[in-house]
């Protein structure tokens, strides 16, 4: 399925100005751990019209939803796609997976397998070449294939004897915090739990749809009791989440492409609210993207597998989504852009300025906001 981007005119505006997305932010404010209960974050929630916004703890949200509502969430699952190794020289490199490695034929040499290839980055004091091998562990080593002009390489995984690729991951590798989280030792034991939704269940991203790292089990069990439907898209979130917006007008940026997929448990659960006029909650950026993706012109979602490069840019008409629940981002961010298309722009700057103003904490690990226009 194609991607979509939204006929635009051509004139720029601010609200596709890329300086006009920025705004500003202490940096004590950037949240370098998680909350220690999920449910216990602070949650903004911007209510209908251009009423002031309302604050509140992430598991009062429950006060908010009511019986037949539908709530949307992203189920992939991260992986350890930070690696760290030695090239045969004895020099130390870090290797960062940017996709979930694609089954290769499965080369025998002797006893090593080549399970997997993709696209990485590698930091070591000397960029590597092809050919080198990068050892990860007794039963796991990378070798260089090619290198890109854009820094990234391609990267071949072999297993050194019987062991699933999953398995071997898990076993070496680390959780890729995102660039703003800055500790000396990088992640920890507590991040591969918590930077993981509880729902998680198709493995994929290398980064987390980070909206749902507020839902406990105890709130999402008080949500089914209240009698709201919950269903799952799974869009895998890529290293091209963080890449930087360089064009001053945002039109002219471009998304990477994301593996979703839409199936048909969740395109009957949301055409049937849609058609009673139910309200729809999407669970962060990347399930509004995954719907309105799977959307037709008349706003009914439709099965969906396969790559997802959905810009939505202020302009954008929405076709499923109502409500959005999501963390606090960047500026000059793709998803600043998105959740300034479902709310304006000029409010949602001034919902941060408010949010800055009261401590709230910022990006993955932060804090979380409800934009409630139905």
């Amino acid at each position: 399925m194609a991607g979509k981007l939204f006929p635009y005119a051509p004139a720029m505006n601010d609200d596709h100005s890329l300086s006009a997305y920025d705004y500003h932010l202490p940096e004590e404010l950037i949240a370098q751990a998680p909350c220690p209960d999920r449910d216990r974050s602070r949650l903004m929630i911007l209510p209908p019209g251009q009423a002031d916004p309302l604050h509140a703890r992430f598991r009062d949200l429950i006060e908010y939803l009511r019986a037949g509502d539908v709530l949307v969430r992203n189920d992939t699952r991260v992986f350890p796609a930070r690696l760290l190794g030695r090239k045969e020289s004895g020099g130390r490199c870090e290797v960062l997976l940017l996709e979930y490695p694609s089954p290769a034929p499965g080369t025998r040499t002797g006893q090593e397998v080549e399970t997997a290839r993709c696209l990485a980055l590698v930091r070591s004091s000397r960029r590597p070449r092809p050919g080198t091998r990068i050892v990860i562990g007794k039963d796991l080593w990378i070798r260089v294939e090619n290198l890109r002009p854009d820094a990234k390489v391609e990267v071949s995984l072999h297993a050194s004897g019987p062991g699933r690729l999953d398995t071997l991951l898990e076993r070496h590798g680390q959780v890729p915090l995102p660039p703003y989280i800055r500790r000396p030792d990088g992640s920890t034991d507590q991040d591969r739990e918590r930077y993981q939704t509880r729902y998680a269940r198709h493995t994929g991203s290398v980064a987390a749809p980070t909206a749902g790292l507020h839902f406990s089990d105890h709130l999402l069990e008080e949500i089914r009791n209240l009698g709201v439907e919950t269903c799952s898209v799974t869009l895998h979130v890529g290293y091209g989440t963080f890449a930087p917006v360089r064009s001053e007008d945002i039109r002219q940026h471009r998304l990477h492409r994301e593996l979703v997929r839409v199936g048909e448990q969740t395109v009957r659960v949301v055409n049937r609210a849609l058609a009673e006029g139910r309200r729809i909650w999407a669970v962060g950026t990347t399930t509004v993207r995954t719907l309105e993706f799977a959307a037709d012109e008349p706003g009914h979602i439709r099965p969906v597998s396969g790559p997802c490069d959905l810009y939505i840019t202020p302009g954008f008409r929405f076709r499923v989504v109502d409500n959005l629940i999501t963390n606090f981002h960047l500026p000059r961010s793709s998803l600043l852009f998105l959740v300034s298309a479902l709310a304006g722009r000029k409010r949602i700057l001034a919902a941060y300025r408010e949010a800055v103003t009261r401590g709230y904490r910022f990006f993955s690990y932060g804090d979380a906001m409800a934009l409630i226009r139905k």
